[in-house]
């Protein structure tokens, strides 16, 4: 039988801890303890890192419309405005719900760059997980898209890179031909992917007249989602009001059927007629949106109506992050 190999005293000069750089769960620890690094400073990395932030996208302009896009809608773009100006060679920065071939980010031949924001992160920080990809998108030769990997515990957030006075407008989209500004010279490899991610699209357009509010069509019926900042008890309570006054509806045949949950804040859903288009859900959202601020305002307690209403809007919640 081999002999045990002994642990290594630590002969040489200890590195600090902010020092200490990320290695395989299995491999030696670069700080000298002769102990694995999952057992020694990778302990805390990967408790960082597995940490759950619920509402990555605060502090943000449009969050709202971060978690929309992020959950929601299917082909979206829109241009972001970073901390101090674009690099140089980087002629713009777009976000992207997705990209071809799952790409977390692509820098194009021209150096802007296209950041995905629907890809599978590796941390329970999606904001910090968006901001390293960035980072490296900015930094390497234009035409090469960006792989994903581990993110470091400690790295920069969207909220240290983007600009909080930047305006954050989306545009939908009703297909992915963003992708590539010259679609006929596209790789084999990316019009497949084109098509195929085209073929999935559900319908999606943004209201206008209030925020953060998308229409979709499915085929059976459509609906609009309607991501909301308010504070989720204030929330679900100012909608169990209406609810149980019978006002929660956005007009004839429509219904407000229940809610997700999506990066702390709460999407309320309402069924649609399939005759009813994005168009006519205007002026219906805007008075829904007069009758929630009132809503909000009360502080009286619930009526036992209301609290019926509460609950069965409760039962309906979906988390879907």
């Amino acid at each position: 039988m081999a002999k045990k190999r002994p642990q290594t005293k630590a002969g040489k000069q200890q590195l600090k801890d902010g020092e200490i750089p990320v290695v395989g769960a299995r491999e030696p620890c670069p700080c000298g303890s002769g102990r694995r690094y999952k057992a020694c400073h990778g302990r805390a990395a990967a408790q960082a890192v597995t940490e759950l932030v619920h509402r990555p996208f605060e502090g943000l302009a449009g969050e709202c419309d971060w978690v929309a896009l992020r959950e929601l809608v299917p082909a979206a773009t829109v241009e972001l405005t970073l901390k101090g100006g674009l690099p140089e060679g980087v002629p713009s920065v777009t976000l992207a719900t997705v990209l071809p071939m799952a790409w977390p980010a692509l820098r194009r031949d021209d150096g802007s760059v296209l950041l995905a924001l629907q890809n599978d992160t590796s941390s329970g920080d999606l904001s910090r997980d968006l901001a390293d990809t960035l980072q490296r998108a900015l930094e390497v030769e234009p035409g090469t898209p960006v792989t994903a990997r581990r993110v470091p515990a400690d790295g920069p957030r969207l909220q240290d890179l983007l600009d909080p006075e930047g305006a954050f407008e989306p545009v939908v989209h009703t297909g992915f031909e963003f992708w590539v500004p010259d679609a006929e010279n596209a790789t084999p490899e990316v019009s497949a992917s084109l098509e195929r991610a085209n073929a999935a699209a559900i319908p999606t357009v943004l209201l206008s007249g209030v925020d953060a509010a998308y229409w979709c069509e499915t085929p059976e019926k459509n609906h609009l989602r309607w991501v909301m900042p308010h504070p989720e008890e204030q929330l679900l309570d100012a909608l169990a009001r209406l609810h149980a006054a019978g006002t929660s509806s956005l007009g004839e045949n429509t219904r407000l059927v229940g809610s997700f949950r999506a990066h702390g804040l709460v999407v309320p859903v309402w069924d649609l007629p399939t005759s009813m288009g994005a168009e006519a859900c205007e002026k219906p959202a805007v008075a829904f949106a007069e009758r929630l601020a009132a809503a909000l305002a009360s502080d009286a307690p619930l009526t036992a109506e209301e609290r019926r209403a509460r609950g069965g809007l409760t039962n309906r919640q979906v988390t879907l992050s």
